[in-house]
């Protein structure tokens, strides 16, 4: 009660705030915040027309942060929590969605660049992307599967960063290069340089970013390199043609989960040895990883009424894994594509717009799992070539109705099949040929504008996610494989707002939902560590998730002051296990595992007219279970950050030079914990109180 009286509070200061700067600051105001178009529904229509909970990120928010890690960059948003183990080890989650994800990403779809970064088994290599390449940021929250297929916890459309047009009319290009360096505490260096170029008939970036760090934990190190191109070509008025190709080259190590006592008594350290199991020092443990994917896309508009987008994509991918008990290594490679068209007509009086299209996707691994013996591959323990064959229809309507309201109703057809086959166990090969039940998934949303500045929707959707390889396949080193293991499937159901106030000063938006998944699949680890998945009854998830953006000064440019922009969230995740029992104990009224309570985000931006700046961050996360009886919760924490800095430009040349610290508060906590493991492991400690430097320039050609 405290604590959301706390957020209560925090509204009204804001609020109150906004509106002392609307009366005093209102006459030097030279311009208006420009609307959010967002991608979401494949309706580019503003923020504020959109009947959905999206979560938009732009340049500007993330480069608020060190350039090194994407982790705080997502947390500002409400419903949205990104976890990082060990560097280089993400977890994301939406609305809870990570419960299936011991490590990497699952249950969320990605598109980079309007590719599919997600693979035929549901999963993403996120941390393949750099920071220094992302230009901006976009989260469904929630299903999504009328448009873009599998997956109840949301979508995630990822673009690299676009060359800056000219804003000078007698130029007809700009050509420049951007470099940036950093240092920061335990051994953590980085470098990126791109260069961009923007034309009337060509927006294009080649970039590549480095980073290293030898980690806060023993056998934590990390060292990445990404090389990205993206370019728009444009042809005509009425065609243009898009590249986007990513390479990634990353290995990290993993230092493995910590008991309690552990934790307390040497958070740095890697998980101990055991006189039976050795710990990943001994073994080596660590994630090998190389990544490419290359997407060829071509938007034409033949004419006002009619336009198509179709892409090709492949994706190539090969990791290695010594783990504590054995030593993985996993080649993939994935086809697809995506086509899209879009009819804009009028039905009487009203406009209305017809999108419909589909997605194809073909991958196949070929799994390997050898002993681990010290870090080197022992005797072969299984052999397994694994398929994946899906696609999904899809179809949309959206009608702008009489009294400002839109309605949008959409579904989707969708297929999925897994081929699996244990070469390892010839002479008795036994192929498996597993068809998942075809899922239709519809979704209605109606929305209402009141004045152009406020709205208010509502929405009923409906999302699959069917079971993973790694699921379906039982444990590291299991000789079987779960046909049983069923697909979850919810109804979410989501009522919301957003708009501006006080001539665009303040923003706000305020969703409220309850989604109710079934099947859902859990994850259990045995004796051994490796991993066993099972469908655990259903879940009953309701929250709340609110956001404000306030400028408390804007644009005051005879002002020292430049600007000052206050913003805050706060996420409510009230979530519990419905009709799930383990072994002989109903577990029903349990909170899910792995999801805070509470979470609070709030920051503080401000720009100076001589170049100084300063952007703030604090962060409080409620206490969390971390097994599902609910008998062991992660502690909550405060995080602090801050950067100072100076920019300014000196033709040719536009300089960013800043220090900032992370933990300020020096908390000790765990970020990215291990759920239901064997022996009590649940932490994974993160930094305590680390400092960076470093800066960027852009020069001019």
């Amino acid at each position: 009660m405290k604590f959301k009286s706390f957020t209560i509070s925090l509204f009204l200061i804001t609020l109150s705030l906004s509106s002392f700067a609307q009366e005093t600051e209102t006459d030097t105001i030279t311009k208006q915040l420009s609307e959010v178009i967002v991608r979401g529904f494949e309706s580019g229509r503003k923020l504020t027309e959109t009947a959905a909970s999206v979560g938009v990120l732009t340049i500007k928010d993330i480069e608020r942060f060190q350039n090194t890690t994407l982790v705080p960059v997502f947390n500002t948003l409400p419903g949205v929590r990104m976890e990082e183990r060990s560097p280089g080890s993400y977890r994301l989650s939406i609305r809870g969605s990570s419960i299936r994800s011991p490590f990497g990403v699952r249950n969320v779809k990605i598109y980079w660049n309007d590719i599919p970064l997600t693979d035929g088994n549901g999963n993403t290599f996120l941390n393949a992307i750099d920071m220094n390449t992302v230009g901006n940021i976009e989260v469904i929250k929630g299903p999504a599967g009328s448009i873009y297929g599998a997956g109840t916890g949301g979508v995630l459309l990822l673009g690299s960063n676009k060359a800056d047009a000219s804003q000078n009319a007698k130029e007809k290009s700009r050509s420049y290069i951007n470099t940036s360096l950093g240092w920061g505490s335990y051994g953590l260096h980085n470098r990126a340089i791109s260069w961009n170029l923007a034309t009337e008939k060509i927006n294009s970036v080649v970039s590549y970013a480095h980073v290293q760090s030898d980690g806060y934990r023993e056998n934590s190190a990390l060292v990445r390199d990404v090389l990205s191109w993206r370019s728009n070509f444009f042809v005509s008025s009425h065609k243009t043609l898009n590249v986007s190709a990513l390479y990634s080259d990353m290995k990290y190590q993993t230092p493995g989960g910590l008991t309690q006592a552990q934790m307390d008594a040497n958070p740095r350290s890697a998980r101990p040895s055991t006189p039976v199991i050795p710990g990943p020092i001994a073994q080596k443990a660590g994630i090998y990883q190389k990544l490419f994917n290359l997407g060829l896309s071509q938007e034409y508009r033949f004419n006002e009424r009619w336009t198509n987008v179709t892409a090709i994509y492949g994706m190539f991918s090969e990791l290695q894994n010594p783990f504590i008990t054995n030593y993985e290594i996993r080649n993939e490679q994935t086809f697809g594509g995506r086509t899209r068209s879009t009819y804009a007509f009028r039905t009487g009086n009203l406009p209305s717009r017809l999108t419909f299209g589909g997605e194809f996707q073909k991958s196949d691994w070929v799994i390997r799992n050898f002993g681990n013996r010290g870090g080197k591959i022992d005797t072969l323990q299984t052999n397994d070539n694994v398929g994946s064959w899906s696609y999904f229809l899809f179809t949309q309507l959206e009608t702008d109705l009489p009294q400002d309201f839109i309605l949008t109703i959409g579904a989707s057809y969708n297929r999925v099949k897994y081929d699996f086959l244990r070469i390892s166990d010839a002479p008795n090969i036994k192929p498996i040929d597993k068809f998942l039940p075809s899922a239709f998934l519809p979704r209605i949303a109606l929305l209402k504008k009141i004045k152009d500045k406020v709205s208010i929707f509502a929405s009923i959707s409906s999302g699959f996610s069917p079971p993973l390889v790694n699921e379906f396949i039982a444990g590291y080193q299991s000789t079987s494989f779960l046909p049983s293991l069923a697909s979850e499937r919810g109804i979410n159901y989501e009522i919301g707002t957003r708009g501006y106030l006080f001539n665009r000063r303040l923003s706000f938006d305020a969703t409220a939902y309850a989604f109710r998944l079934q099947n859902t699949i859990v994850r259990r680890v045995d004796e051994a560590g490796s991993e066993i998945f099972t469908n655990a009854g259903g879940t009953l998830q309701n929250g709340l998730e609110i956001s404000l953006n306030s400028w408390l000064v804007r644009n005051t440019e005879a002002h020292a002051i430049h600007e000052v922009r206050l913003f805050t969230s706060y996420t409510l995740a009230d979530y519990q296990f419905k009709n799930y029992t383990q072994l002989q104990t109903d577990l029903s009224g349990k909170s899910l595992t792995g999801v805070p309570r509470n979470i609070w985000v709030s920051g503080l931006d401000m720009t100076t007219k001589p170049g100084f700046y300063l952007n703030s961050t604090i962060n409080f996360t409620d206490r969390l279970p971390v097994n599902d009886a609910n008998t062991v919760y992660a502690n909550s924490y405060w995080l602090l950050n801050a950067r100072i800095g100076y920019q300014q430009t000196f033709k040719p040349l536009a300089l960013n030079i800043y220090v900032g610290g992370d933990n300020l508060l020096n908390q000790l906590y765990s970020l990215g914990n291990d759920l239901n493991p064997v022996g009590n492991r649940f932490f994974n400690p993160a930094p305590t109180r680390n400092w960076q430097v470093g800066g960027n320039v852009r020069i001019y050609l």
